[in-house]
């Protein structure tokens, strides 16, 4: 159970990181494309402020969010303990779906 589970989470993880890194990775290159054709002029000194801006957002949530997560890994690990072969299966299942 926890293989197949988990060959299916790898496959979709698989398929879905190549997607988004695909999309991502061609709108960069379009915007690259397009600002040195001139069709789009991009302010970079204001794309680098809100980038910084939603950086520090992100640490004072990631701060107010740092309890709520050791918690969760504290219980997470206490389940793959109690659950040894099925997460193993997880876990071995999850690396054949990357692979496939």
């Amino acid at each position: 159970m926890g293989g197949v589970t988990g060959w299916c989470a790898g496959f979709l993880f698989q398929k879905v990181g190549k997607l988004a890194a695909t999309a991502v990775g061609g709108g960069f290159l379009l915007l690259q494309v397009a600002s040195h054709s001139g069709y789009v002029q991009v302010d970079w000194k204001r794309v680098e402020k809100d980038v910084n801006k939603a950086k520090k957002q992100i640490k004072k949530r990631a701060n107010r969010a740092a309890p709520e997560i050791s918690t969760l890994i504290e219980e997470a690990t206490e389940f793959i303990k109690q659950n040894i072969v099925v997460s193993s299966g997880f876990v071995g299942g999850f690396l054949l779906g990357l692979a496939s």
